[in-house]
């Protein structure tokens, strides 16, 4: 009786140091949180994440906006993570004081492979010095001119039938070669090994960054990363790309820098030349973790809004008989004598809204932000989907309608709320690649193709489904020469 008695206060002894321990921890949380931006009160350990359903979702972000305003906190675990939520507070929060927000913040995961290099989850010297440089290089390459919409066009000649097709792979190859032709000087054929192994790995890595298995890794990193499960998967897949990246550089080096540099590797290495030889296994490295970031950010989110775009044609169409002649390629200029396509493809950026947050950015100094005190270091996600489907800013925010780029007259009209491409200093660095290769691809393809469902399908699912970023259900479709 005596032992049995003992082991019940060692157990009631436990029961209430748990308790004090959460109890203390929820205090600590309330304290931490007195400066910041009002949100759901986070639990103890595990902040908001069991209300998040350890996912952060546009829509039910927009709905905490409701309740605790348009800037909110939210706790994972112990972190707080600031939410800027619609037009106004997306564009002043990021734009205000850009240099300020500019950080990026970094999974465990993309720390591990990325190692504080390339553009996307760099930082500080290193990003200004990648970023600068990526800007400088593009432009260089032709980026908005006749060089760069070339390679567009190129991409043109892909294999749609009159037989009902899944458009997804074909665009998905078309674009990737786009960036391919950028960064390498060279386009591979559709069936080429290497490039299916590329494509492949970038379509892994786009999966993992929204599975449970992500997730999983961020909780407990160190124990996670030696174990077994799809994080492995997820790491080859990034050794892939780094690989071929290296091997394309190593292949640029011993053929010899051109006097007229053809291509991304050729403009960097030519860089490369002006720093020290100590420096050059560094530069080496970052122009690797560079052409990586540039195949995932260039590749995944063009080729899903096209795929998105061809659920939506008809009118289109008539434009594009109007306005032109048969005869030749459409290009990028001829967007200004097509408002209403150009009106089309702003409003599939805008309705389909791929990226399912926005990549977070990070405190690079104490600032005053939307009139909150934050601190270095703190995390802040601007939820982009908020901007798009602002219902302040949107005549109809959650129906696809063009005329949000039109006026009375047909005319093509900027709004100040299109921010697919975010904002501020980390505004993404191809965006003006990305509205390039929308244009000519869509009408270029809407002019050669009639596209209809498969015979006996009357409609299609447009609900988007969660797969890196936000996809289209799996469609069929015929293309019908014209």
């Amino acid at each position: 009786m005596v032992a049995s008695g003992s082991m019940l206060t060692i157990s009631q002894a436990l029961i209430a140091l748990i308790v004090s321990f959460l109890i203390m921890q929820f205090l600590k949380l309330r304290q931490a949180s007195r400066h910041l931006p009002p949100g759901p009160i986070p639990l103890p350990v595990v902040g908001n994440l069991l209300q998040l359903h350890f996912h952060l979702h546009r829509d039910f972000l927009m709905k905490l906006a409701k309740i605790h305003g348009d800037i909110f906190t939210l706790w994972f675990g112990w972190t707080p993570i600031i939410v800027l939520n619609g037009f106004h507070a997306v564009k002043d929060g990021l734009t205000a004081h850009p240099e300020e927000v500019s950080g990026r913040a970094v999974s465990m995961f993309f720390r591990v492979i990325e190692k504080g290099k390339g553009i996307i989850f760099s930082n500080g010297r290193t990003w200004k010095q990648q970023r600068r440089f990526g800007v400088m290089t593009l432009r260089h390459l032709g980026m908005g001119k006749k060089g760069l919409e070339y390679w567009v066009q190129e991409e043109l000649i892909i294999a749609l039938v009159e037989k009902p097709l899944d458009p997804c792979l074909p665009l998905f190859h078309s674009v990737s070669n786009v960036i391919c032709a950028v960064v390498f000087g060279y386009r591979f054929p559709s069936e080429d090994k290497n490039f299916h192994r590329l494509l492949k790995a970038t379509e892994t890595l786009f999966r993992f960054t929204e599975s449970l298995g992500h997730h999983l890794y961020e909780l407990a990193p160190h124990i996670i990363h030696h174990l077994p499960g799809p994080h492995k998967k997820a790491l080859s897949a990034y050794d892939v790309l780094n690989s071929f990246a290296k091997m394309e550089i190593t292949r640029h080096l011993e053929r010899g820098i051109p006097d007229k540099p053809q291509d991304f590797i050729d403009f960097y290495l030519v860089e490369m030349e002006k720093v020290s030889d100590s420096a050059t296994c560094s530069y080496i490295n970052n122009l690797a973790h560079t052409i990586v970031d540039l195949f995932l950010a260039g590749s995944e989110t063009t080729a899903t809004t096209l795929y998105w775009s061809l659920l939506y044609m008809v009118k289109v169409q008539q434009e594009l008989d109007a306005v032109l002649g048969s005869s030749q390629l459409i290009c990028y200029e001829d967007r200004k004598k097509m408002p209403y396509t150009n009106a089309v493809i702003h409003e599939i950026q805008r309705f389909s809204n791929i990226i399912p947050v926005g990549l977070p950015r990070v405190c690079a100094k104490n600032t005053m932000l939307l009139g909150f005190p934050l601190a270095k270091g703190t995390t802040i996600f601007p939820n982009i989907g908020s901007v798009l489907y602002d219902p302040e800013q949107w005549e109809t925010p959650r129906q696809f309608n063009p005329g949000h780029f039109l006026d009375k007259d047909g005319n093509f009209v900027n709004q100040k709320a299109f921010l697919p491409f975010s904002a501020g200093h980390r505004v993404c660095l191809g965006e003006l690649l990305a509205r390039t290769e929308l244009f000519i691809f869509f009408s270029n393809l809407l002019r050669a193709f009639t596209f209809r469902l498969p015979e006996g399908v009357k409609q299609v699912n447009i609900e988007p489904i969660l797969a890196g970023t936000w996809q289209p259900h799996p469609y069929g479709i015929c293309a019908v020469p014209r």
